[in-house]
């Protein structure tokens, strides 16, 4: 049993100051029970927290870690960088060398602009694309979830799935008015929206490989059909890769699938860990982005020099070293296979969704491909099998909505750890 005396002191502290002692939802921990730890250094494969236990890592910062935490390169870009300032708010010649590599690198994006998180990202595609279609309104999918901004704050993540509601406070009824919801892998529903919403929709925004209701992979012909249907309406589509951009391929889930949108956003890896985020897309949409079209767009640290270093050195290696696509795969297969034999072993057929180094396990004998689907899971049958991980020194996901990022850093002993724990935990909760 892990020990959490000074990480429960310090959510104490936390919560005196800090709305619900944290700084995203998340980490409170409410969905799996108990308090969260609070977190001291990470380095390779191995995360420590306050009380100085540690253990395997398979969030990894939320995806951005693929080379696992602290690798030597993104250390030294970043100590490299900081000797020359922290912050500019002018332009660099990094920002020009990171921007060249995206577009070099991602199939949809002739252009890019730089900001500061995955949720501006999507926030400025979504306002591009009205602008570049004169439209106001919005098709997602139910259980993708873009980040915090108003539009998207529609049956996102594991939040309710009824259409035009919106699940925060603050969100207003209008600004639900013109996000249109579907079930994700359906494109009949997709359809039929247009039909009744005809000339109406400026952009369908959707993860091509969902990672907020679990790992979801699309139904062979969905993204396709997605792209067929944009054509013929002249409607934006928009790939949020966020989570899947550089991580399912050197191209993104675009590449590994075959499917180019009109625009794509990015973040996470593209930081190396740093905060970042980026949209881009073809050159006659990204045109209408200020200074050089009339949809405004800005930020002071956008393109901050820091995370342009970490960020570059993180995609230059990623670039020239694609092998670490089937590194990875190659190991999320062998916990993918461990884990159905030790569900197996307690005659259960609980569902294990996996594509290159996203993966996860859904407590649920059906079929998951949507949010519906994913919502069938026993969530509270998660939340003790995440704290039985935890206690074997393996860090989940602290909810059955999210998937796990598989790392570099994960090798043989690492696999054999988590397997075995993953057969002792199982054990336990039933």
């Amino acid at each position: 049993m892990i020990q959490k005396n000074n990480s429960i002191s310090l959510y104490q502290e936390a919560q005196k100051v800090i709305p619900g002692g944290v700084n995203s939802p998340v980490r409170a921990f409410k969905a799996v029970g108990g308090d969260p730890l609070f977190i001291k250094s990470a380095k390779g494969a191995y995360m420590y927290d306050e009380d100085d236990n540690h253990y395997i890592e398979l969030i990894n910062s939320w995806g951005p870690m693929i080379l696992g935490h602290a690798p030597d390169i993104i250390e030294k870009a970043v100590a490299d960088a900081i000797g020359k300032s922290l912050s500019f708010g002018a332009p660099t010649a990094k920002e020009v060398a990171i921007a060249e590599l995206i577009v070099e690198m991602v199939p949809s994006i002739e252009k890019v602009r730089m900001v500061n998180s995955g949720t501006e990202a999507t926030m400025s595609a979504i306002r591009v694309a009205r602008g570049f279609t004169g439209r106001d309104k919005i098709i997602k999918m139910e259980g993708c979830y873009h980040g915090h901004g108003d539009s998207f704050l529609i049956a996102a993540g594991s939040g309710a799935a009824t259409m035009g509601t919106p699940d925060s406070p603050g969100v207003t009824k209008g600004t639900a008015l013109d996000t249109l919801t579907a079930p994700f892998n359906d494109l009949e529903a997709v359809e039929a929206l247009i039909q009744h919403n005809k000339n109406e929709i400026a952009a369908i925004i959707l993860e091509p490989v969902a990672g907020n209701m679990g790992c979801i992979v699309p139904k062979p012909g969905y993204l396709e059909g997605l792209r067929k249907i944009c054509d013929q309406e002249n409607i934006v589509l928009i790939f949020d890769e966020v989570m899947t951009g550089f991580r399912l391929s050197k191209g993104g889930a675009q590449e590994l699938l075959g499917v180019t949108p009109d625009m794509t956003t990015l973040g996470k890896i593209i930081g190396g860990g740093m905060p970042v985020g980026a949209y881009g897309g073809k050159q006659e949409i990204m045109d209408y982005v200020s200074p050089q079209g009339p949809v405004y767009q800005a930020g002071t640290l956008s393109g901050n020099p820091i995370a342009m270093s970490a960020g570059y050195a993180m995609l230059k290696y990623l670039n020239d070293h694609p092998e670490v696509y089937e590194q990875l795969d190659t190991t999320t297969k062998k916990l993918k296979k461990g884990f159905e034999e030790n569900v197996k072993a307690i005659g259960k057929n609980y569902t294990i969704n996996q594509l290159g180094s996203m993966i996860s396990l859904h407590f649920t004998q059906e079929e998951v491909f949507d949010f519906k689907s994913a919502k069938t899971s026993d969530t509270k049958l998660f939340g003790r099998y995440f704290n039985a991980m935890l206690n074997r020194n393996v860090y989940l996901a602290p909810s059955q909505f999210e998937a796990l990022f598989i790392s570099t850093a994960i090798g043989e002993k690492e696999v054999g750890h988590i397997i075995e724990a993953n057969k002792a935990a199982l054990e336990e909760i039933h």
